[in-house]
């Protein structure tokens, strides 16, 4: 059976990292924590699991903390996790079946990894991660912020997941500002580092400026597929933000260029029409969603939710923004199939319920 190093970096973790060292506590041989500077109890939560707790001055570089872990294990395969992810049940079990019986023969061991949850805790967003490495291939991490695991090989894709903790991401602009420094200091940023900058821009607020980093990132000819949709994507919500109608339907027609209709897309040109009070055809974009077959095995972002309740919940709102009751409440119920306990889904379950009975009894 294979040996694994657990390998994390952290800061000022003290409310999640208990949590995610005992989700796993028990799969792995070895628990390497590398601290950038925490002032809360972080260092006393991680003692209770590891003796292994070491001390790297922060240089505005993940890659170079996580690349610092990384070479702190010992064992035959290395798993990394941030402080706010933890393994449900399910996937413990998982996990450990898979740790009995991997091949030593795969280099690269690909996992879920659930980054949003709906009211039922069923995953929302989903992105395929590399999670387990072999440490003999000495697999580097590059660039400073959104940092990426660099590999290859032979690489098993697997079912297990690990879920993401935080109920709600705070904006903030750390990773912006270092974006910036390097900038300023010469750095000429890479495609994929043009790609995440625009998006701190856009996250921040600075939508146009966002957009001209975007238009620099797909003039590379060479650019990932998926990122080149989700930058259309985001700066159709850019552009949107700005009031520029054209060009954000615009961005939105090019998401459809480079792949099959995806249903996360869409829903999101389905949106466009509703959001301009064009209901008919807001329908008739979303029913195409509806039809939409959901990816396997996508390395790219999947937004579940487009797939499953979204669109029966925007077809509710506008087939009831058309006063054709029968068919918002059908929706409404196929959204409710998804979601069952989702109050606002009720609520609109029993309004409707209750004007369709009004109808039937006046006429």
């Amino acid at each position: 059976m294979i040996t694994i190093s657990l390998c994390m970096i952290v800061r000022n973790e003290e409310q999640f990292l208990g949590k995610c060292l005992e989700s796993v506590k028990d799969l792995v041989d070895e628990i390497i924590i590398v601290d950038t500077g925490s002032t809360d109890a972080t260092k006393t939560i991680a003692a209770k699991y590891t003796v292994h707790i070491n001390d790297f001055d922060w240089i505005d570089d993940f890659s170079a903390a996580r690349n610092y872990s990384f070479s702190l294990a010992t064992k035959d395969y290395i798993m990394w996790l941030d402080a706010d992810d933890w393994l449900q049940e399910l996937d413990y079990q998982k996990f450990k079946e898979l740790k009995k019986v991997l091949n030593p023969n795969f280099d690269v061991v690909y996992m879920d990894y659930y980054t949003s949850f709906d009211i039922n805790g069923q995953p929302n967003v989903v992105i395929k991660r590399e999670r387990l490495v072999k440490r003999s291939k000495q697999f580097q991490w590059h660039e400073r912020v959104h940092e990426f695991l660099q590999v290859e090989g032979n690489g098993l894709l697997t079912d297990i997941a690990v879920s993401h903790g935080k109920i709600q991401e705070k904006i903030t602009d750390r990773n912006l500002q270092i974006y910036e420094a390097a900038i300023l200091s010469g750095k000429k940023l890479s495609n994929r580092e043009l790609f995440f900058y625009a998006k701190e821009l856009k996250n921040n607020g600075y939508h146009t400026k966002a957009i001209s980093v975007f238009q620099q990132f797909l003039a590379d000819p060479a650019s990932y597929i998926e990122n080149i949709l989700e930058a259309y994507e985001q700066m159709a919500v850019c552009y949107h933000e700005i009031g520029d109608k054209e060009h954000e339907f615009m961005c939105l027609l090019k998401t459809l260029e480079y792949d099959s209709p995806r249903a996360d897309y869409i829903c999101r040109i389905a949106y466009f029409f509703q959001d301009a009070g064009d209901y008919e055809k807001a329908i008739s974009w979303y029913q195409v969603a509806i039809k939409t077959e959901k990816p396997k095995d996508r390395f790219g972002i999947v937004n579940h939710l487009a797939w499953t309740w979204l669109p029966h919940v925007n077809l509710a709102i506008c087939y009831d923004k058309l006063g054709q009751l029968e068919k918002a409440y059908e929706h409404n119920e196929l959204a409710l199939r998804f979601i069952p306990d989702d109050p606002n889904l009720l609520r609109n379950k029993q309004l409707l319920e209750e004007y369709l009975s009004k109808g039937k009894d006046e006429s």
